[in-house]
């Protein structure tokens, strides 16, 4: 469907019918993809537990039976089941980048699930997270489920490291237990296959000793990494 119509022939928009050319679910759909939310600068969130965590106001604000009628909005969505409610909100509402005492600092990790669990282990923790160009979008809609509402709180920014600089590695460098975590500390995470290149600047390499898995998940890492930076600094009060 590449408008608002439902087999009707009516505009499936409850109350206003959309005016020519402003067909708010082909609006939503196109957010589906990369492309216009950086062009748009706009970004949709779906389910009512996800709309309950925005810190801002929607642009736009769809709810089953209300708004729209419910088959308009299940066409709309990505979910698997169809929401309830998907609002529309502007990317520059999200949190602006600012100093923490921990930085997760992301290389090329092209998976949404993973960028999207480590921006919620970051809020978590009270850190923030840089991203490098190759990373997937935290603004996808597969980012946002596994963000749970903490993009709402986490400042997202360039890749970028302050502080002593960490490099976690698969096999190499030091246990990640024998490194002086206190003070202001950047974590760097690479894609779990490639890992860090060579010229990413770091202080020192550090690993998550492991049994017999060959590494860990890159969110998991993230996770642990902070987790150790959290108890040094604990331990330093």
């Amino acid at each position: 469907m590449a408008r608002c119509w439902l087999a009707d022939g009516r505009c499936g928009r409850i109350g206003k019918p959309c005016a020519s050319g402003r067909c708010v679910a082909r609006a939503v759909r196109r957010l589906h993809d990369r492309r216009w939310r950086d062009k748009l600068g706009l970004f949709f969130v779906e389910g009512e537990d996800a709309v309950d965590a925005a810190t801002a106001e929607p642009v736009e604000l769809l709810r089953a039976g209300e708004d729209v009628e419910p088959r308009l909005l299940a066409e709309a969505s990505t979910a698997a089941h169809a929401p309830r409610v998907i609002a529309v909100y502007r990317r520059d509402a999200l949190p602006s980048w600012e100093p923490r005492p921990a930085t997760l600092a992301l290389w090329r990790i092209a998976d949404p699930g993973n960028v999207g669990t480590l921006i919620r282990t970051a809020d978590a923790f009270g850190a923030r997270v840089g991203l490098s160009a190759g990373c997937a979008d935290p603004t996808s809609p597969k980012a946002l489920r596994a963000s749970v509402g903490s993009i709402w709180r986490v400042p997202l920014g360039p890749f970028e490291a302050h502080g002593k600089r960490v490099a976690l590695t698969a096999h190499d460098g030091i246990p990640l237990g024998d490194v002086d975590l206190r003070g202001e500390v950047a974590l760097l995470l690479g894609a779990e296959r490639e890992g860090l290149p060579a010229g990413v600047e770091r202080d020192v390499d550090a690993r998550i000793p492991i049994g017999s898995a060959e590494s860990l998940n890159v969110a998991v890492a993230g996770a642990i990494a902070l987790w150790e930076w959290r108890r040094a600094n604990l331990d330093d009060r």
